[in-house]
């Protein structure tokens, strides 16, 4: 029980790395697509500016609420369910 233990341990440490590196990288997509739609939308201020820095960031509020965001939350889920899943499988047949 104790190696069982120790595994979801290591296991659970290896997927919050993951996630905040995915999450990380996924926010960054999503602010660069709503830097270039601000570029789009008014290309005579396309580039850094105090208005594009708040537009990206009202945007980027909700962010956490969307499915692309929720759907990183999987990498901590996943891999304890199968491992779960194989050690009952493994043991109990």
């Amino acid at each position: 029980m104790i190696a069982f233990l120790r595994l979801i341990g290591m296991v659970l440490i290896v997927e919050l790395i993951f996630y905040l590196l995915i999450g990380i990288y996924v926010r960054s997509l999503r602010r660069e697509e709503l830097e270039e739609e601000w570029d789009r939308r008014h290309p005579e201020r396309a580039g850094p500016s105090p208005e594009r820095a708040e537009f990206v960031r009202r945007s980027m509020v909700g962010f956490s609420k969307t499915l692309q965001a929720r759907l990183v939350g999987l990498v901590l889920v996943l891999p304890v369910v199968a491992i779960i899943v194989i050690i009952v499988i493994v043991n109990y047949n």
